[in-house]
């Protein structure tokens, strides 16, 4: 961490030589990861001083998410624990850097996080950092058009032939009959206690987390910013069986023991599965 706090204070003018030239002197060569995380900060902290504000007789006021954009190529370069080292030298700075600003008033920001996507419209080198103020952003499950096929009617002259659309027929003509999911589970969903719903399942996997507006999730829980919008996956194989695949950057527990990032594990109906102030349980 002593780089990343190097930066932290050459960021926030509390130093006065660039610290990756120090490291180069002292080290070894400048290395290219460096300067661009440099740079990522800056353009963060700019976008935090533009939009923070502090109302009268209120607290500070800060967006609490930031994405940031990279182009193609250098979303192929961060990867693995590589992009994991970025967006966590990334909170630090934002962290620190936020609780500075605020000074002596209190910041109304309890947390903080940094997402990186991919924008197919810049170069390589070229990022651009968005600042998300809107927390009760929710999921939408996207629906798709039924097609023709799965609608049947009675229509005179035969029985049970697929319907097209006539001008000529009329309502009272048709007796429309949809095909409906089989509903495989439910998931039953609890917050601090207090049970909130029982939210059926007719598909073998599910998302669930905050989601977004551009980020669709199957089973959304909202108000919780620490939920990540896909913050886990559930699976239902063809023996019956349960599987969770933790994506969220905090951590999600089973039974209280928390499971490995991006590791599918095993998952009972009678285990409470516990993501940040929601617990999880599946009903067959």
């Amino acid at each position: 961490m002593g780089l990343i706090e190097s930066i932290r204070r050459w960021v926030d003018g509390e130093a006065s030589g660039d610290p990756l030239e120090a490291a180069e002197d002292k080290v070894r060569p400048r290395r290219v990861w460096e300067e661009f995380l440099v740079k990522i900060a800056r353009e963060v902290e700019a976008a935090m001083q533009r939009e923070m504000f502090t109302p009268p007789g209120g607290p500070t006021y800060i967006p609490r998410e930031y994405i940031v954009y990279l182009s193609g190529d250098d979303d192929k370069e961060w990867q693995g624990e590589k992009r994991r080292g970025l967006e966590q030298g990334l909170f630090h700075v934002l962290s620190e850097r936020a609780r500075e600003l605020a000074g002596s008033t209190q910041l109304a920001t309890s947390s903080f996080a940094v997402e990186l996507r991919v924008d197919g419209t810049l170069n390589k080198g070229e990022f651009r950092v968005q600042p998300v103020w809107d927390e009760t952003e929710s999921g939408h499950t996207m629906v798709t058009a039924r097609k023709s096929d799965l609608l049947q009617t009675v229509l005179p002259g035969g029985e049970g032939e697929a319907a097209t659309p006539n001008a000529e027929s009329t309502e009272s003509e048709q007796t429309v009959v949809r095909a409906r999911a089989a509903e495989l589970f439910s998931v039953e969903i609890w917050r601090n206690s207090v049970r909130q719903s029982v939210v059926p399942i007719n598909k073998p996997e599910i998302t669930i987390g905050r989601g977004s507006r551009s980020v669709a999730v199957d089973l959304p829980i909202k108000g919780d910013p620490e939920v990540s919008r896909v913050h886990a996956v559930l699976t239902r194989d063809g023996d019956g069986k349960y599987w969770l695949t933790p994506r969220g950057r905090n951590a999600t527990l089973v039974n209280g023991r928390e499971l490995p990032r991006d590791i599918r594990s095993p998952v009972t109906p009678d285990q409470k599965i516990d993501i940040c102030s929601y617990t999880l349980r599946i009903q067959p």
